[in-house]
Order: C-alpha cells, then structure tokens, then sequence
C-alpha cells in the first residue's frame, strides 16, 4: 500500500512537467507528423491528403542526397578532426607549466562564445576584401591575391569546417581532460621506470582511461554536427551554389524559402530519423563499453 502511494505521489509530482513536455514536443511533433501526409503551404490552404508521396519524393530528390552527401562529410570530418585536436590539448594542458590554468580558462572561450557570433567572427576573418586570413597569407607569400574563401564550391566547406573545429574542439579537450586526471600517476611512473615510450604510455596506459570520455564526446559531437545549421546559415547559407547545404539547411529551406510545409515537414521527420538512429547505435555502442569495461 506505501510503494503503491508513492508511487501515485511520484506521477502527481511529475504532472506539471509531463503536461508541459506534452505541450511544447509531444503536439508540435504531432502536427508535423500530420503534415507530412499532406501537400500543405506554409501560408494559404491546409492542402490535401498526399500520402507518403512528399517522402518518396524527398528520398529520391537530387537535393536530397547531396545535402546527405554534405551532411555526411561535413560530420565525419569536423568530429574527427575535433577528436585529435582535442586529445593533444587535454594532453598539453594537463602537463605543469607555468601558466596553465590561464591557458585553461583562455581555450574555453571558443566554446562559450554563441555560435552566432563564432560564425560572424569567422565570416570576417574569411572576407575576400579585408579578411585576416588573405592578409596573413599574402603577406608571407602563400597567397599572390585575396581569395573568397566563402564564395568558392572548392573551399566553402573546408573553410565551415574550420570554423566548427575551432569552437567546439574545447568540449572534447575538457572532457579529455577531465579523464586524464583520472590516470593513477604510480602507474604512469611505473610505465616510465619500464622504460615505455611517450606513444606506448598513451597506448597502453592512458588511452584506456579516455575511451569512455572520448567515446561520450564523439556521441554529442556527431549527433550536434549531423544536424548542424546555425554556423551555416551564418556563414554561407548553404551557398555557394549549394556546396554546404546540408539536411537541416534544406529543410528550412523547402518549409520556409519555398513554403512547402507539407514537404518540408516530410524532410524535417527524415532528418529527424537519421538523428534518432544514430543516437540509437551510438547508445549501444556505450552500454557494450560499460559492459566490457
């Protein structure tokens, strides 16, 4: 009888917050759902019942698939280069020198800045007129003249990817970090007296203690950067002629550019998926780490 009341007092206590989730996730994806069967305008008539027509059409579109194609590379590319970047920080910073904690503070303000304003400051550095990027490497020698980094299909996407690396490899050097300090320093002595290189300790000595870390990191990277959109929009748009528009970029752009509500719900629901399964294999992929560690 007690388990069975606190039990009912524990769904009282939550009700206030379940009728808000309801409210704000559970009708919005609802009429999503519902609109993705229809064609519908964003301004104008309901439309009609269309089945799974703006699905099929979606999936097979060319627009589709090479903005999965920009997704894809934009994703795989930025986490892994993240990934490294932010191991061989936590490895620098977690070394004593005078300094550190200032150098500490210093790298996370990549991170806090709004992604916003990470893109407009890179925005600038891009520029093709007065851009720090074509200063500096005209005036060592790389350069003959300024370039639109941003305004080429060539160098549109590196330059994105840059941007993105610079703002969030922070996260995964914190959490690195954070697992290193974990690192039994017997252990790491031990290794040295056995005479263990620098790449045999990280082997065989500390990279065991960041697999779960560095693991957790590439799940929150992945997901953030498969449905990334802010630094893009930001930045190129998704231009130029469609080089980095990727799944989220396309989405806003069929449901608010042209309009299309009934379609662009139908894309918002896929790209939706495409996220869902990710985190799902990613989730698998961490309970078998927890399970074998």
């Amino acid at each position: 009888m007690t388990g069975t009341w606190i039990s009912t007092r524990a769904w009282l206590l939550m009700l206030p917050l379940l009728v808000v989730m309801t409210a704000v996730i559970g009708w919005p994806l609802i009429d999503t759902v519902r609109l993705s069967f229809t064609d519908a305008k964003l301004i104008g008539t309901e439309g009609g019942f269309v089945g799974v027509d703006s699905y099929a059409r979606m999936l097979t579109g060319s627009n589709f698939q090479r903005a999965l194609i920009t997704t894809t590379w934009f994703a795989v590319i930025s986490v892994a280069a993240e990934m490294v970047l932010g191991v061989l920080a936590a490895l620098l910073l977690n070394q004593k020198f005078r300094g550190r904690t200032a150098l500490r503070a210093l790298m996370i303000l990549p991170w806090a800045l709004p992604t916003v304003v990470n893109a407009t400051l890179w925005r600038l550095i891009y520029n093709p007129e007065y851009g720090a990027l074509n200063a500096g490497l005209t005036q060592i020698g790389i350069l003959d003249s300024y370039r639109s980094w941003l305004g080429e299909p060539g160098t549109a996407l590196a330059a994105l990817i840059v941007a993105d690396c610079w703002k969030n490899f922070p996260l995964v050097a914190l959490i690195a970090l954070a697992a290193l300090q974990a690192v039994p320093r017997d252990i790491n002595a031990a290794s040295i007296v056995d005479g263990a290189g620098p790449f045999n300790r990280f082997r065989f000595v500390i990279l065991p203690y960041l697999a779960g870390p560095l693991l957790v990191a590439l799940v929150l990277r992945t997901i953030e950067a498969f449905k990334v959109f802010d630094i893009i929009w930001v930045m190129t748009r998704g231009g130029p002629a469609n080089s980095t528009r990727t799944l989220s970029i396309l989405v806003y752009q069929e449901a608010f550019s042209f309009q299309r509500a009934g379609s662009g719900a139908s894309l918002a629901l896929i790209v939706t998926l495409l996220v869902t399964i990710l985190a799902v294999a990613y989730a698998a992929l961490l309970r078998k780490a927890a399970g074998a560690s």
